[in-house]
């Protein structure tokens, strides 16, 4: 009998442009599933927020021992923009290599946000500083106005605040992190080289029905919330159409199932256990499986100015689906790991 060789996909090792891992047990319980990204952009928004150089540098050490010996994972520490920033502080701890890039959240927008920015006068002084030492700027990419609709915020922010902020301020390199509407993608193409955006893998399997119809389902609630299918479909043709400016940044954000499951849920999906494996499976249904490694491996490499991963990673496609963890343990908590519904054939081989 011939046995079949189950199909292979050989990558650069992939990074991760967008990762919450939180702190203390919840640290511990889910940086081993980010372990195998060879480098992943850790958000800022702890309690109290990582707001300066020094608590980057410690918050990085935390990381590093949360992580199994061996490794690839090489965290990319950000700064939590307030009205209060050093720009001194940012711009040393970027030549120290310490800060990889400034996180802005307008306050109130989403987990762990009261600090950022009211009032975008009063950061002027740092956007000027990190655009004349090459800082990235991070933006979570919605306005909290609370007259203007939850699904129509990250269009209104492109507007409203973004396009101005780029304006006064020529030569700041801007992430438009999660993007998740037609309008963001259409704005990240236009916007040149300084301008780039990360998609997450759960706005690209999923659109708002798979949280709201026939029955509200909190571990898909997300922020920025899920939007119409014809949003998703924009998310898919510019993840897998090689489009430089887009690239990985999984916005992987763990809550405890108690603080999900309540009467003001939180916001986050959990995807770090799967986000390869579902990427195949997408990336194949777009039939665009040689541009994977372009999304996952080299484009955000190229932006942030860093050579791509030199090791490998190397996926098969299988037969039987993937079978990943329901749920985690996190010291006394537990997390609900993503399911994007459908099943995913994609495995990472084991070396």
């Amino acid at each position: 009998m011939t046995q079949i060789t189950p199909p292979r996909l050989r990558l650069r090792r992939p990074d991760d442009w967008h990762l919450h891992l939180r702190d203390g047990a919840m640290l511990d319980a889910t940086a081993p599933y980010s372990a195998g990204f060879g480098r992943a952009l850790v958000m800022p928004n702890l309690v109290p927020p990582v707001t300066t150089s020094a608590a980057a540098a410690a918050y990085r050490e935390r990381i590093l021992a949360a992580l199994p010996k061996g490794a690839a994972m090489q965290p990319q520490m950000t700064l939590y923009l307030t009205e209060g920033t050093d720009p001194a502080d940012v711009t040393a701890g970027h030549a120290d290599g310490i800060v990889r890039a400034v996180k802005l959240y307008p306050a109130g927008a989403t987990t762990n946000s009261a600090s950022g920015v009211r009032d975008f006068d009063k950061v002027r002084p740092v956007l000027e500083a990190m655009a004349a030492a090459g800082v990235p700027l991070c933006v979570h990419g919605e306005v909290t106005d609370p007259a203007v609709d939850i699904f129509d915020r990250e269009a209104v922010f492109l507007d409203r605040v973004l396009e101005p902020v780029r304006r006064a301020t020529p030569g700041l390199r801007v992430v438009l992190e999660h993007v998740t509407t037609r309008e963001g993608v259409d704005y990240v193409r236009s916007g040149g080289p300084d301008l780039a955006g990360t998609i997450t893998v759960h706005h690209l399997a999923i659109n708002r029905n798979a949280m709201l119809a026939g029955g509200i389902r909190p571990h898909y609630y997300c922020l920025p919330i899920l939007k119409r299918e014809v949003h998703r479909e924009a998310l898919i043709e510019a993840a897998t159409g090689g489009e430089t400016q887009f690239f990985l940044g999984t916005d992987s954000a763990p809550h405890p199932d108690h603080a999900k499951q309540s009467a003001c849920g939180c916001a986050g999906c959990f995807t770090a256990p799967i986000t390869m494996p579902l990427l195949a499976e997408l990336f194949e249904r777009a039939d665009a499986l040689p541009r994977l490694e372009g999304f996952a491996s080299l484009h955000g490499a190229a932006f942030y100015g860093l050579p791509p991963a030199e090791d490998h990673i190397t996926l098969v496609r299988r037969g039987e689906p993937l079978v990943p963890p329901g749920r985690i343990d996190a010291g006394e908590e537990t997390v609900t790991v993503f399911d994007p519904g459908f099943p995913i054939h994609w495995h990472h081989e084991e070396a």
